[in-house]
């Protein structure tokens, strides 16, 4: 790989590393903190679009283009030369990786977080909004990627159909942290509708990862690998549906010994959790799917309660939005350069705002809700948060996206969620059942 003479740089010292880490988090605390105050104070919207807006502001977009010198000096995105050897730059390898544990904490969580409660007694209609929410989004935008194929939005590499599942998986996606927390502020939690909601978001996520695990797996280039792929991620699903929920009782037992989880359980599952995402890597699956996956399996009752409320926070505060700043680096507005890019940015917000919600709210409605309520719920399952920036770079990752698609479906993921909260307000105003 050719490296201009102007993007070598030199290596640093672990103290200039530490500082300049400091300074990092310093920067990006301090503007995701503003930004989502401002939003919340004036615009009524939650901390996550705040600080996926804040993202994008310290990326290329904004920071970069007011003061472009100490952007790339703050967020050193050039690789250092050594002779003929490159290698990432140290500064922002840290950054990911600290982003990286941030996401496998936080999709743990997502999974415990997971009520299946809830899908037994709301299982008809939330299957019919959760299964619409698939399909509808999924065959849109696999549709899509067809005729978007071979303009420069995939990898060279990437054939039609990897495409296809890619974008399909992408559109899919449901944020269902940030629906609980809309409907926690609404004081919708335990409503009828918000059990409908709860339930189908969390069923619409769970197969939503599973399909993005397998389409991580069938686009390997070679068979023998998206067999192992495929082969392990199956074997530890079932391994932890079938014995590893036994096995993991045993936190619960300890919880109610010592009546909270300890910081020796604490730790306990911080080793479970980086063996299975460890080996969900290993075998070819992004590890935050290994987390996941745990999380759903966990003890339920108070032991998930205690470890959500002593890794929420730290988690929510500190490591998430790193993460945020990493997806704003990598969104680079000034790529769409021309009317065509602009009009498939259009075009993928339409689809992904017919596809999910609109088929959500037709779904609800014929399940039996009454319309306010069906499109209450095709407003909070077409929010796409947090956990399509997720899924936008896994595919940026691996190789399957370039940065112009990548910057185009953060828009899309950033107006998805944006029209959700003041949608819902206006919806719910009058209507709390």
């Amino acid at each position: 790989m050719a490296i201009a003479p102007h993007q070598a740089q030199e290596f640093m010292t672990n103290s200039e590393l530490l500082l300049k880490l400091l300074l990092q988090l310093t920067v990006i605390l301090s503007t995701c903190k503003l930004v989502s105050y401002l939003g919340k104070r004036y615009l009524g919207q939650t901390d996550v679009v705040g600080e996926m807006l804040a993202g994008i502001m310290l990326g290329p977009s904004l920071f970069g283009m007011m003061a472009p010198n100490f952007q790339q000096w703050l967020f050193p995105k050039a690789p250092i030369l050594t002779g003929e050897i490159v290698f990432p730059n140290p500064s922002m390898s840290i950054l990911y990786a600290l982003s990286q544990v941030g996401l496998m904490i936080y999709m743990f969580l997502v999974g415990l977080d997971l009520n299946m409660d809830l899908l037994k007694n709301r299982a008809k209609s939330a299957g019919i909004v959760s299964i619409a929410g698939i399909i509808v989004p999924f065959g849109l935008g696999a549709i899509a990627a067809f005729g978007l194929h071979g303009q420069d939005l995939f990898s060279q590499n990437v054939t039609p159909w990897a495409a296809a599942l890619y974008m399909g998986a992408s559109l899919s996606i449901t944020a269902f942290p940030m629906l609980a927390r809309i409907l926690q502020e609404r004081g919708l939690i335990k409503t009828k509708l918000g059990t409908l909601v709860l339930a189908a978001g969390s069923l619409d996520d769970a197969i939503a990862w599973c399909l993005l695990a397998l389409v991580l797996a069938s686009i390997k280039s070679s068979m023998n690998v998206a067999i192992i792929a495929i082969g392990g991620t199956l074997a530890y699903v079932l391994f932890m549906w079938f014995f590893g929920q036994r096995i993991l009782r045993i936190f619960s037992y300890w919880t109610r010994r010592d009546g909270e989880v300890t910081m020796q359980t604490l730790t306990f599952v911080f080793i479970i959790m980086m063996i299975c995402a460890y080996y969900t890597d290993f075998v070819g699956v992004h590890a935050i799917f290994g987390a996941f996956v745990l999380g759903i399996v966990m003890p339920r009752g108070h032991f998930a309660e205690s470890v959500h409320r002593h890794l929420e926070y730290l988690t929510t505060s500190l490591l998430v939005p790193i993460f945020f700043v990493f997806s704003g680096l990598n969104t680079q507005l000034g790529l769409l350069n021309s009317p065509r890019l602009w009009a498939i940015a259009l075009l993928i917000i339409l689809i992904a705002v017919m596809g999910k919600g609109l088929a959500c709210t037709l779904a609800a409605k014929w399940s039996g809700e009454n319309w306010r309520n069906s499109m209450t719920v095709g407003a909070l399952m077409n929010t796409r948060g947090m956990m399509e920036l997720i899924i936008l770079n896994i595919g940026l990752e691996q190789g399957l996206i370039t940065p112009t698609l990548f910057t185009i479906m953060v828009i899309m993921a950033i107006v998805t969620t944006v029209m959700c909260s003041p949608l819902v307000n206006w919806l719910v105003r009058d209507n709390q059942t």
